[in-house]
């Protein structure tokens, strides 16, 4: 039976390939790790543009969902709930809803999402949409409330039924370039 040495115990519980940390490599991971927070800001304030598109007052909220979703269900370290609050303090900001009723709905919606994210990261897309699709018009139905609240009459419900409905529809196309974009941050050298 071989002896073994003290150094041997040493060097199997140290790591002997770790690479320096220079200024690109913390550049290169605050940049990777802030990508989920400045793409749902740079979304917002492209679709707060005046771009002539139909329906464009619902898209900046049904997209900004569709991001909070995504990255609090893939990559939620990336997505902090103080991140997600100041993404709806700023949609107010900018006229989507009163104060309050963003952060209260996306806040939702990363609470759901986390709730939700070890039965939901394994599954297919169609299992991840449909959850979504849940949660959108969960959240919807909150801001829907809210408002009704804040202006204490009944707000008719076509304009929460579009906001749904976009954000539900568009969330299949943001979901493929999320996914490029996650699998971009998690591994950025393919082999």
């Amino acid at each position: 039976m071989p002896v073994e040495k003290p150094l041997d115990r040493v060097a199997r519980r140290v790591n002997p390939i770790t690479p320096r940390q220079t200024l690109f490599r913390r550049l290169d991971h605050a940049a990777r790790s802030s990508l989920p927070v400045v793409t749902t800001i740079l979304l917002l304030l492209m679709l707060n543009g005046p771009l002539g598109l139909p329906a464009q007052a619902e898209l900046p909220p049904a997209t900004m969902l569709a991001c909070v979703f995504f990255w609090s269900l893939f990559r939620p370290r990336a997505m902090p709930p103080l991140a997600v609050f100041l993404i709806g303090v700023l949609a107010d900001l900018l006229g989507q809803f009163a104060i309050g009723v963003s952060e209260l709905a996306l806040l939702a919606a990363q609470a759901m999402a986390l709730r939700l994210r070890r039965g939901l990261s394994q599954q297919g897309f169609m299992i991840v949409w449909l959850a979504y699709a849940l949660v959108a018009s969960l959240c919807t139905a909150v801001i829907w409330f809210m408002q009704s609240l804040l202006t204490l009459t009944i707000m008719p419900p076509g304009p929460a039924l579009l906001l749904a409905t976009l954000s539900i529809g568009f969330y299949p196309a943001l979901a493929v370039f999320f996914t490029r974009a996650h699998r971009g941050i998690t591994d950025p050298d393919p082999v």
